[in-house]
Order: structure tokens, then sequence, then C-alpha cells
């Protein structure tokens, strides 16, 4: 699976679990923070990757990645979220918790953790930011 493709799905899976919109994330395999967005409204989500300045979306349980132009699959069960990238033709497993998701990716066979920021903390850390 393509790292961007790994942090759409921690992104959507945020979005999926807990209802919360998605305002960034940290990738901590690339110690970068993504300026990634997703929001869930009932069985659809829009999201959008600003690095690649593509959005991705649509019906659950199947999101559409418009810069790759490839469908990746979601099935929650609680905080768990199994699905299959047809991109890249992988199956992963996201376990979703407070501010965090952890990917397993089974074809790089290895697992990805990205903290989560929502807007309920980007707000907060904007206000902090400019009372101090």
């Amino acid at each position: 699976m393509l790292s961007h493709t790994r942090a759409m799905v921690a992104a959507t899976a945020y979005a999926l679990v807990t209802g919360n919109k998605v305002a960034g994330l940290h990738d901590h395999a690339s110690h970068q923070d993504l300026d990634i967005a997703a929001e869930r409204r009932g069985a659809e989500l829009q999201g959008h990757d600003a690095q690649r300045d593509v959005r991705f979306g649509g019906a659950f349980p199947e999101i559409y990645d418009a810069g790759d132009k490839v469908f990746v699959s979601f099935e929650a069960d609680g905080a768990i979220v199994k699905g299959y990238d047809r991109g890249s033709e992988t199956f992963y497993e996201a376990r979703v918790t407070d501010k965090r998701v952890q990917l397993y990716d089974h074809g790089a066979g290895a697992w990805f953790t990205f903290d989560v920021q929502d807007t309920d903390a980007a707000g907060n850390d904007l206000a902090s930011s400019q009372s101090g």
C-alpha cells in the first residue's frame, strides 16, 4: 500500500468509527504532519489530501481516491476497520483509539501509527497560540 493511501485509510477509519472530523494526521513512520481532512456524513465520506491536492470520498463501504483512481473498501466492527486497497491489491486492518489510528498493512507486513488532529483540537491549538 502506498504511504498516502495509508494516510487516507487512517483518516477515513477515524472519521468512520468516531464520527469526528479529521483536520490532520501525524505519520510516525515518516515523522511528518500531514494536511489531510476527512468528514463522515451518515453513510458517506468527504476528504481532501492537501499534499497531493486530491479529493477522496464516496458512500461506504467503498471510498474513491480521485488521485490514484482506485477504490478502497471499509468494514467497521466497533473500533476495528478492515478493508482492501484495490490499487495495491492489499488488505489492511486499522485500530482506532482516542486520537490515534494503528494500521496494519498486510502488503508491507508492518504496523503504521497515525496521531489524529480533529477539528476541536485544531481550534483549541489555534486559540491557545493566539492568546500566548
